[in-house]
Order: C-alpha cells, then sequence, then structure tokens
C-alpha cells in the first residue's frame, strides 16, 4: 500500500515537473493570454466587468515606466537571483511583531504568481511560486521577465498591463507615457483596484513625487545585455 501511494506521489511530481517546465518555455516565445487573476476578478465581480489588456512588447512600451515599476517595486530587480533575501527576512520579522503583512516579494515572483498562480496567500502557493520564480529566472532573460510583468500586473479595476493601463489613465499608447504619467502608473501598484492614476489622491501623489525621485537615483535601466542567455 505505502509503496503504491509513494509510486503515485512520484508520478503527480514528475508530472507536475515537467508540465510547469514546458509552460514556463513556452511563454518564454508566446504572449500571454489570460491569468488566473484575470479569471478570479471577472468571476467575483458583480454585474457588468470588461477585462482590459492588450499585449505589447517590451519596445512598445515606454523605457520611462519601465524604470518607474523596476523603482517602485524591486531595485534589486537587474541583480537578483529572483529572491531579495533581505526584504523577505524583514517582511518575516515584522509579521511576526505583528504588523502589517508585506509580502517583501520581488518583481520576478510577482510575475510567477500573476502568471502562473493564484493570489490568495497560503504555504502551497508560496512553495509554488517559489518553484516558478526559479523556472523563470533560469530560463528568461530579465528583460523577457519585466515584459511578461508589464503585460500581466493588475493597473486599475479590470485594468491588465501597461497599454490597457496607459489607454485607461492617459487615452495615449504606452510607449508614449511621459516619465510622470509613468511614475503615476507605477504609484497604483499597491492596491490598483482602489488608487488611482489619474485624478490622484494626495497619497498617490505623494508616492508618485517619491518614485520620481528614486528614478533620477537609479540612473538608466539597461536589460539588453541579458539578451545573451536567450
Amino acid at each position: 500500500m505505502f509503496k503504491r501511494i509513494a509510486k503515485f506521489l512520484f508520478k503527480c511530481t514528475l508530472f507536475f515537473i515537467v508540465t510547469s517546465i514546458c509552460w514556463v518555455i513556452l511563454y518564454k516565445w508566446v504572449a500571454v493570454p489570460y491569468t488566473p487573476l484575470m479569471g478570479i476578478r471577472a468571476a467575483q465581480a458583480e454585474g457588468s466587468y470588461e477585462t482590459k489588456h492588450d499585449w505589447v512588447s517590451i519596445d512598445e512600451i515606454s523605457p520611462q515606466l519601465q524604470l518607474a515599476v523596476v523603482c517602485a517595486e524591486d531595485q534589486k530587480f537587474t541583480n537578483h537571483n529572483g529572491f531579495d533575501y533581505k526584504a523577505i527576512k524583514k517582511a518575516y520579522v515584522g509579521n511576526q511583531n505583528g504588523k502589517s503583512i508585506k509580502g517583501g516579494s520581488t518583481i520576478s515572483q510577482q510575475t510567477a504568481k500573476n502568471v502562473f498562480l493564484w493570489p490568495k496567500r497560503s504555504w502551497l502557493r508560496k512553495g509554488m511560486e517559489v518553484w516558478f520564480t526559479f523556472l523563470i529566472e533560469t530560463l528568461w532573460s530579465k528583460e523577457r521577465i519585466l515584459e511578461v510583468y508589464l503585460n500581466s500586473i493588475e493597473m486599475g479595476n479590470g485594468v491588465y498591463g501597461a497599454e490597457a493601463a496607459s489607454q485607461h489613465w492617459f487615452n495615449k499608447p504606452a510607449k508614449h507615457l511621459s516619465r510622470h504619467e509613468a511614475a503615476a502608473i507605477a504609484a497604483i501598484l499597491p492596491n490598483p483596484r482602489k488608487y488611482k492614476a489619474s485624478p490622484r489622491s494626495v497619497y498617490v501623489e505623494g508616492r508618485k513625487q517619491w518614485i520620481l525621485w528614486q528614478m533620477g537615483n537609479f540612473g538608466a535601466l539597461s536589460l539588453r545585455k541579458e539578451r545573451k542567455n536567450d
């Protein structure tokens, strides 16, 4: 009996590993058409609900927005292997002390969660998030990770990705976003269903100004060298 259970679990684990690797390899080249979060939000919506999502290549996304989200969400993105261990430790200590829950998630972890998993916190999801983060960091370039991230994250109520967000908030293509517009969109990412990039609340405007300051300190964002890993 034990051997049968062990054999079944081994087959299930092997199937998951092979399937997940193939899935990640597919999305290395293919645009992500839909994410689990999009489906969850649509199922939870009351009344009419529209999902706005238009995939564009990273070359069609303003470099200002690319820089803004890195400065807002993960300033070590170009250097880490998918995990910011200091941020994770800080978040863990803060949560243990009863402070508001913070994830310490990198852009790579957020990409893994948004594209392959579901938003609800659990040890199972976090474990799978680690696995998918490892896979995309191994099989994708940093440029591809940022491209998928910018095309998949929630940027408003029913608004997903840079192109849809740019059209929704500023009535223009993502490639034409200004520095201030890019910072405004990045400023709402902690809670894009609550905050608005335009018109902005005092809180969002303050966060936008902080992001602009970080962008000035960060300098140019260079990801092109990552192409050699493709």
